[in-house]
């Protein structure tokens, strides 16, 4: 059964469960050209992702969000639950995956580290995750600087590891935490 860890506050930003009234706010934010630069998926369908945001509610393992600033969308943060590489016997639903994408007129006012400290906090103290992920194209100095100000740890720099519709092969990021780094890391920002 389903427990939302939303709405939460994270620092200026009120992180809730999405409405149906925030897909076409959505689908805009998505396929902003600025905000795309970074994302593998250069463009989505908007039924087909309002029907994906419309889902999340019902989903057991997408505690996806919406950011809020001043009751105006901020932004998205994302928030998956999943499973480990499938070695038997290995414990389910304990790590987790995040991302997120701001409105590109609000970059540079801590917004992201605010978001991305968001889920961290649903992962680690609401889902009682065990591991968690995030994911940024190398060229990102901005999503990576987030990464770092929330203390999850890089962990590798994939060569050419990703397929960009315009760019082609770029080099990619990972970071990580584990839920015991999370208690000291949950007050840095």
């Amino acid at each position: 059964m389903r427990t939302s860890p939303w709405p939460a506050q994270s620092g200026a930003l009120l992180l809730r469960d999405p409405q149906p009234e925030d897909a076409d706010q959505l689908v805009t934010l998505r396929n902003d050209p600025v905000v795309n630069r970074f994302m593998l998926r250069t463009h989505v369908d908007p039924d087909a992702y309002a029907a994906e945001w419309a889902s999340i509610p019902d989903s057991d393992t997408d505690f996806s969000c919406i950011a809020e600033l001043d009751g105006q969308l901020a932004g998205l943060g994302f928030l998956d639950v999943v499973d480990g590489l499938g070695q038997p016997g290995m414990p389910e639903g304990t790590q987790g995956v995040i991302g997120y994408m701001l409105q590109p007129d609000l970059a540079g006012r801590g917004l992201g580290t605010d978001l991305a400290h968001g889920l961290l906090t649903a992962a680690f103290d609401v889902l009682r995750l065990r591991r968690v992920t995030a994911s940024c194209n190398a060229d990102n100095v901005a999503s990576a600087r987030v990464l770092e100000k929330t203390s999850m740890r890089r962990e590798q720099h994939g060569i050419e590891d990703s397929w960009h519709a315009d760019l082609g092969w770029v080099d990619g990021y990972q970071y990580a935490m584990l839920d015991r780094e999370w208690a000291p890391a949950r007050t840095v920002r």
